[in-house]
């Protein structure tokens, strides 16, 4: 594992941003492997505002019960950063919705701090007596009136490579839907030994996710 701060480290995959590409799931990148999944969280203006601030505030992986340690990045880092710009179904470019002005730290409707691209954090979870670390950066960030969320991707330490995103959108009806989709590849080869193990931990955090925003709403 580097000894390198988070920070310095780059991401260790090459397709960054794919989790972006409408094709991913039948033609993921070289090597890799995609999954997806589409979730209801519930209805409603209370709703959505709970699960895209959590989603934003590094809330989906706390609540499933990973320890978030967020590392410092100098502003060279995040400036350089890539946020990619929403389009209508006109193909008009969307506003963001939430973050505003260049070099300001975005923040949600209560004042919290919300993740920004370029933004790095450790995931530490325990298997029995061992910790397993998981580094990560935020590669891009989506924020539009009805659809946001981020996707990250690995850095060097992280038991796999790739990229995984949570998208948090409200429908018109009121509903709300949270879209997880994700490519990876173990790597290093232990890991590829434990991989059919390494599997089934993924599915069943991915149902973490689901339930940390699909239940009672914190006030």
């Amino acid at each position: 594992m580097s000894s390198r701060p988070l920070w310095e480290r780059p991401v260790n995959y090459g397709a960054v941003g794919a989790t972006q590409a409408v094709d991913l799931l039948s033609f993921p990148p070289a090597g890799f492997r995609s999954a997806g999944s589409r979730v209801r969280l519930g209805f409603g203006e209370a709703r959505w505002t709970y699960a895209w601030t959590s989603a934003l505030s590094w809330g989906i992986q706390r609540g499933s019960g990973f320890t978030v340690e967020v590392s410092e990045s100098p502003t060279e880092v995040t400036d350089r950063s890539y946020s990619p710009v929403g389009f209508d179904e006109f193909g008009t470019p969307i506003d963001a919705a939430t973050i505003d002005g260049a070099g300001e730290i975005p923040q949600a409707p209560d004042g919290s701090s919300l993740m920004k691209p370029g933004d790095t954090a450790n995931l530490a979870s325990s298997v029995g007596p061992f910790r397993v670390n998981a580094p990560v950066r935020v590669v891009y960030v989506i924020d539009e009136p009805t659809r946001k969320g981020f996707a990250y991707g690995t850095l060097d330490g992280h038991p796999f490579r790739g990229e995984e995103s949570w998208i948090i959108e409200r429908e018109p009806d009121g509903s709300v839907w949270m879209t997880i989709r994700a490519f990876s590849r173990p790597s290093r080869w232990y890991w590829w030994v434990a991989y059919p193990a390494v599997r089934v931990m993924q599915r069943l955090s991915t149902k973490r996710y689901e339930r940390a925003l699909a239940g009672p709403i914190s006030e």
